[in-house]
């Protein structure tokens, strides 16, 4: 899936094949985002304007980059969970005993398309942190695709929690529901507040407050 072309991935997610879909292209869209903030680290380092805050923005490119490759393997692994639910649904269920096995890998199945977009919000939730870091310091010519970043990151990260919730609305394991809940709320505390004042820092900066 990494070496698919963009047209390929946009071809298969509108086709009538349940996979790729919302926990691959929110996996893509977070990618894209750290792809953005990658694009500002480069841009900013080098410039002698910017050469107190150089090794900080290496820093913030090193840790975009890790997280980029990070949400490329999520989209594969959604598609991977998403078909393994898929086939447990075909298991056969004539006997008592085919039900019962059924039913197990069902739930054994969802537990795992749970983990990736909860993996999905995990990352989602550094990156928007990075994206904040470099619209504080990163080169004021690009900093509208800071502000891009942190906007595609966000999406990614409530795209992520609504699969997270689509999935564990069938999981009867509640203790698993309770702690996958849990992990996500983390992931999401405060996110919306940060993109706000991201959102503000971009523009003050492009207005040339703060530059």
């Amino acid at each position: 899936m990494q070496d698919e072309s963009l047209t390929g991935f946009l071809d298969a997610l509108a086709s009538e094949r349940p996979t790729p879909g919302g926990g691959g292209a929110a996996a893509v869209i977070g990618a894209v985002g750290a792809a953005l903030v990658s694009m500002v680290c480069n841009l900013t380092v080098g410039k002698s304007a910017y050469a107190d805050v150089e090794p900080e923005v290496r820093a913030l490119l090193e840790d975009a980059e890790k997280l980029r490759r990070r949400l490329l393997r999520l989209a594969a692994e959604d598609v991977e969970a998403f078909q393994g639910v898929m086939a447990s649904y075909r298991l056969p269920r004539a006997t008592d005993e085919e039900k019962q096995a059924r039913s197990a890998a069902i739930q054994e199945a969802l537990r795992r398309a749970t983990e990736t977009p909860l993996a999905c919000a995990e990352v989602c939730s550094r990156l928007l942190r990075l994206s904040y870091a470099i619209t504080q310091k990163g080169n004021r010519n690009v900093i509208s695709d800071a502000g891009v970043a942190a906007l595609a990151v966000a999406a990614a990260l409530r795209s992520a929690a609504l699969n997270v919730h689509v999935n564990t609305g069938a999981i009867r394991d509640a203790d698993f529901v309770e702690a996958a809940h849990r992990r996500l709320q983390e992931s999401l505390s405060g996110s919306d507040e940060l993109l706000e004042e991201t959102y503000r820092k971009v523009r003050h900066r492009m207005e040339g407050e703060g530059a």
